[in-house]
This record gives structure tokens, C-alpha cells and sequence, in this order.
């Protein structure tokens, strides 16, 4: 029959009846045979040649028989030269001593890899092996060549997959191969990727051994892809399955331990890497939270969860929907964070000996459930384990909407759940330390040290903004109010530098206590001070001056020694013109001050 005949989309045999053979390509036909309640479809191939024939994967003991039958409708079976053995699981080998026994060709031979020859061998068979790897990957036919592709570790070490170039038909052995509820011949769209999923998920080692495998195929040029399980992919899925497959996280019985449930660890596997992909995609913790409990709810009935952390400052951080995950300071935390900080095997410990932790229950030392009392809800507190794996830097807590029982399937669940939890966690406790730090340096930048008020770099900031305002809006009116400590250099000489310290620090203490938030307190330089006076007028900026001139007087200061030290200080003050620099302005506090000192000192100047 002409190749071009045959349509690749394989559209035509969507509803085939496989009750016979079917020819997918020029002389290819599907044989297999399908088993009741079965979802693991075991498909043989015949590529027709005369009596240079190929059967392709030819089955086990169970499904035989009906292949034969679909074989002796195409050809004889005797015609048959060539058995493919893409490798050696008895679902396609098993079958090898029936057709040992019916052989009666001395040149009938068992194609496969030397490495699945190493264990074929124990059928103990007459027919001889005719290996791949010995004959330079190709085996030439009558009308075409058969070309094999090494696929190594796809699912085993020798593994390999057959390329017929004259249709484009791939025998991809166990790539591509899927489980299906119901027997489908044909992959009929992209929804078919989720039978392929966990079939691979399993089977296959690790992503890039199956990444790999996937390349040497793209080197062929595909059109139909006949898998020995699940459903032939046509033409227009070849493309998307191969990409697919190429992302695909593999080894999930990684994850499981002892849980072998397929489906399961699937689902797993896919909560695992959304999880990955949230914290790739999102910086707010809010949207990582709002996502997290979405993704943990597929197999937890959890309502919410809620992250308690320690700060480098050992404050415990809280992070619930309640503050939208903005994060607040616990006063006062749950019980439980008392063990943030200390060692994985206290906290173990402690659920053996405290008997406050009576209704915990604690799970394979890698998380704790809890019950609460008078039945207030059910909990699982995962305790977040830093890189040394002995330090608890927090707890992720998941609060269950109903009780649920811990079996061996949810304990997996919750453990493989809990490295994520702790990334997502420790990066929002790094961004807000880096926060905490910046902020600390940003302060030293514009506090000054000994007297914590405002630096002249903060003031010509800060107060340049004002200017602009003011210039914009009259209303926005502010004076400038300097100060000079009368006399201080005797300070420092009679009674030392730590005394000169103190004086400058209460000083600094009056100025912020009777300034209004809105004022600007200023340590110029030395013993000068000046206070930005925010919204007031000339005669609010005298009165502040006036104030604080009294209570300097007659506040003696405690310098550490028998007596208090009386001090006074000299004020200049001045308004803001609209228009004015900040420099004029305070030239004309300065020179306001200095008729004060000239005056007598202790006393308020206008300037």
C-alpha cells in the first residue's frame, strides 16, 4: 500500500475496532491484545516485510495468544524473522520460549541490546540474539531500514527505541508510555500528557535522564510515536509530548519511602514543584502564603497556616492571614514557639517529659500533631529545621478544618511539605533582617550617635523638601530654632568629656520631649542644636525656645557626681521667607543666637 495513503494525524482511527489488526502506517500494524480492567496496556507492533517480517516487543504469556491471532491475519507467523526486544521485563518477553518452540527458521533471531541479552539469555532459547550495538544501530529490510536509538536508563540500562524513516513510525518501547482507565488505541489530544505523567514519574530515574533520551529522539524525524503502553500519539501531539516529557520531574519514589502509590506520589511530586515554581514566580510573602495554603489543600483539608520565625534580634516574627502576612512581633506566642531556637533534639525530648505536651502527638520526630482541648480544632505544628539540620529556626502550622488520621500516605505529605515550607519561611526571615539591617544603617546615616537626634545630612534633606513645599504653599510655614549650650567647654575641662557626653545627651532627650512629633531636632555640631519648627508661626517657634531656655535652667543634670551640674543655653530664632535658602535661614538663627551670647547668654534672640 502507498505510503502516502495513510494520514499521520491518525484521525481515521480514532474508533477503530481493536478486535483485529490495525494498520497505523504503511505496513505497520498494531497486534496487540487488550486485557480486562487492565490500565497498564501492553501493545505489539508487526512491521510487515514478506518473510523478512518484525514483531516489535512480542508480549507475555497472557496477551500472546491474541496477538498471534492478529499476526496470522496479516501474514503467516512463520514469515516472522525478527523479534524486537526493546528490553527484558516479561510484559513483551515472557512470551520468548512459546515463540522459541513454534520456530522453525534457522535464521530467526532476537534483536535487543547486549546489556538486555546479558538476561534474556536465562529463557534459555534456541533462537540466537542479533544485537544492536554490534551491528552499528541499523538493520536493513527489504524496502527500508530500521534504525535504533539509544536511550540509556529509559527505564534500564540498555534500553533502546526503534525509528522506521520510511513512515516516521517510532517504537519508543517505555518512553511515551502511559497508564489509561479505559484501553485507548489512539491519544486523541493534549489532555493525554496526564496519562503519560505518572507512568514516567515512576519509572524513570531522574529528569535528566529522561531529558536525554528525549534529545536522541528529536534527531529523527517522528510522525507517530507506537509506545508498548498506554495509546499511539499522532502526528500533531508528537512535538508537545516530547517537550513535555523533557520537564518532566522524575524519581518519585524518591519521595515516597515506603508508599508506592503511584497516583499519590504524582500528585506529590506536582505540589512539590508548583510549590518550587511559587517561590521562583513570587517575592510577597502574602502571595507565597495565599498560594501555599492552595497548593497544600489539594492533599490536606487545611484551612489555613500560619509561620512563626526568629529574628536575628531572637524577637519571634508572625506571619498569619489575620496581619495578611505582613508580619507582626509576638508578645506573646503559642507554647510551642518557646522551642524556636533550640535543638531538633530537645524539642523531641520534651514531647516525651513535659507533660504539657500531652495532647501533642509527635510523628516520626518530624512534626507534631496536636489536638487541641474542648475540641477547638486539630493541628500540625512542622517544626523548620536550618541547613545544620539541628537548630529549629521556626514552625510552619497548619490548622485542619476537620480531623484526619496521620496515616503512613499523609505523613509523606507532611515531611517532603516541610523543606519547602522552611525555604519560603527563611527567605521572608532574610528579606526582613536585610530590611531590619537597612533600616539600622539608614539611621546611623541620619541619627547622630551619641544623641540620637537628627544629623546635619538627615536636615538638609528632609528640610530641603520643605523649602519646596513652603515656596508652593505659604501654610507651610516653618522657623528654625538654634541653640547653644552657654559655656560648655567648661564643662568638658572641670569635670571631663563622659560629663560633656551627659549634658549633650539630656539636652537631646529635652529637645525631642518638648518638640511636637512634627518638629525636626537637629545636632548641628558640638553643643549647637537646632529644632525645625514644622507648621507653626514666629510666635510658636519664640515660645518653644522660651520653654525649653526654662527648663534647662532649672533642670540640674546628673554627670556622676556629688552635685548636679546647673546649665543654661543661648536661642536664636528664625522664620522662613517663601524663597529663602535653607543656608539663609539658618544664617539668620546663628546670627540671632550670637546676639543672645553677646546679650548675656540664657536668653531667646529673633532673628
Amino acid at each position: 500500500m502507498d505510503k502516502k495513503l495513510f494520514r499521520s494525524d491518525l484521525s481515521h482511527l480514532v474508533n477503530v475496532d481493536c478486535n483485529g489488526p490495525v494498520e497505523i502506517a504503511d505496513r505497520v500494524w498494531w497486534v496487540g491484545h487488550v486485557l480486562p480492567d487492565d490500565p497498564f496496556q501492553c501493545h505489539v507492533y508487526l512491521l510487515e516485510q514478506g518473510d523478512q517480517s518484525v514483531l516489535f516487543d512480542p508480549g507475555s504469556r497472557l496477551t500472546f495468544p491474541g496477538t498471534l491471532s492478529k499476526i496470522e491475519q496479516v501474514l503467516p507467523f512463520t514469515q516472522i524473522r525478527y523479534f524486537v526486544c526493546h528490553h527484558q521485563d516479561p510484559d513483551i518477553t515472557a512470551c520468548l520460549p512459546l515463540i522459541d518452540a513454534m520456530n522453525d527458521r534457522d535464521d530467526a533471531v532476537v534483536v535487543t541490546h547486549w546489556r538486555a541479552q546479558a538476561l534474556l539469555r536465562h529463557y534459555g532459547l534456541k533462537l540466537p540474539f542479533w544485537l544492536v550495538d554490534q551491528h552499528d544501530w541499523r538493520l536493513e529490510l527489504l524496502d527500508r531500514t530500521l534504525e535504533f536509538i539509544f536511550t540509556p536508563y529509559a527505564h534500564f540500562p540498555g534500553a533502546i527505541c526503534s525509528f522506521d524513516r520510511h513512515t516516521g513510525v517510532l517504537f519508543s518501547s517505555d518512553l511515551f508510555g502511559g497508564f489509561t482507565d479505559e484501553p485507548t488505541l489512539i491519544a486523541r489530544s493534549e489532555a493525554h500528557l496526564e496519562c503519560l505523567k505518572p507512568f514516567h514519574e515512576h519509572y524513570m530515574p531522574s529528569n535528566d535522564i529522561l531529558g536525554y533520551a528525549m534529545t536522541q529522539i528529536e534527531r529523527v524525524p517522528v510522525e507517530i510515536i507506537a509506545p508498548q503502553h498506554g495509546s499511539i500519539i499522532p502526528q500533531p501531539l508528537v512535538s508537545f509530548m516530547i517537550e513535555q516529557l523533557k520537564r518532566l520531574d522524575c524519581g518519585i519514589y524518591l519521595l515516597g519511602q515506603d508508599d508506592t502509590d503511584i497516583r499519590r506520589l504524582s500528585r506529590l511530586n506536582a505540589t512539590l514543584r508548583d510549590i518550587a515554581e511559587t517561590m521562583l514566580l513570587y517575592r510577597d510573602f502574602r502571595d507565597i502564603a495565599t498560594r501555599l495554603l492552595e497548593l497544600v489543600q489539594r492533599s490536606l483539608p487545611a484551612e489555613r497556616i500560619d509561620y512563626y520565625a526568629a529574628l536575628p534580634d531572637e524577637s519571634i516574627l508572625v506571619l498569619k492571614p489575620e496581619n495578611r502576612f505582613s508580619g507582626t512581633i509576638e508578645t506573646d506566642p503559642p507554647d510551642f514557639c518557646r522551642f524556636i531556637g533550640t535543638n531538633r533534639d530537645f524539642w523531641i525530648r520534651m514531647h516525651a517529659e513535659d507533660p504539657s505536651l500531652s495532647h501533642h502527638h509527635l510523628v516520626d520526630s518530624a512534626f507534631c500533631e496536636e489536638h487541641q482541648p474542648g475540641g477547638q480544632g486539630h493541628r500540625i505544628a512542622i517544626p523548620l529545621i536550618g541547613p545544620s539540620q539541628q537548630r529549629i529556626d521556626g514552625f510552619a502550622v497548619i490548622r485542619l478544618n476537620q480531623h484526619i488520621p496521620i496515616t503512613k500516605g499523609i505523613e509523606q505529605i507532611v515531611k517532603q511539605l516541610a523543606e519547602p515550607l522552611q525555604v519560603a519561611l527563611e527567605r521572608e526571615v532574610i528579606y526582613r533582617s536585610i530590611d531590619i539591617e537597612r533600616e539600622k544603617a539608614y539611621q546611623r546615616s541620619i541619627r547622630d550617635a551619641l544623641t540620637g537626634l537628627f544629623t546635619r545630612f538627615y536636615m538638609l534633606d528632609v528640610m530641603g523638601r520643605h523649602c519646596a513645599l513652603h515656596d508652593r504653599d505659604k501654610e507651610a510655614a516653618f522657623g528654625a530654632v538654634m541653640m547653644d549650650i552657654d559655656h560648655f567647654k567648661r564643662v568638658n575641662d572641670n569635670h571631663g568629656h563622659s560629663a560633656g557626653d551627659r549634658v549633650l545627651q539630656t539636652v537631646a532627650v529635652m529637645l525631642s520631649e518638648h518638640g511636637r512629633s512634627t518638629d525636626i531636632p537637629v545636632r548641628y555640631g558640638g553643643e549647637e542644636f537646632i529644632i525645625f519648627v514644622v507648621g507653626r508661626d514666629e510666635r510658636g517657634a519664640l515660645a518653644l525656645a522660651e520653654r525649653l531656655r526654662d527648663r534647662l535652667e532649672n533642670t540640674p543634670i546628673d554627670i556622676g557626681e556629688e552635685e548636679p551640674l546647673s546649665i543654661t543655653a543661648s536661642f536664636g530664632v528664625a522664620q522662613r521667607v517663601q524663597g529663602e535658602t535653607l543656608d539663609a535661614l539658618i544664617r539668620r538663627a546663628d546670627e540671632a543666637l550670637y546676639r543672645a551670647k553677646e546679650g548675656g547668654r540664657n536668653r531667646v534672640e529673633f532673628g
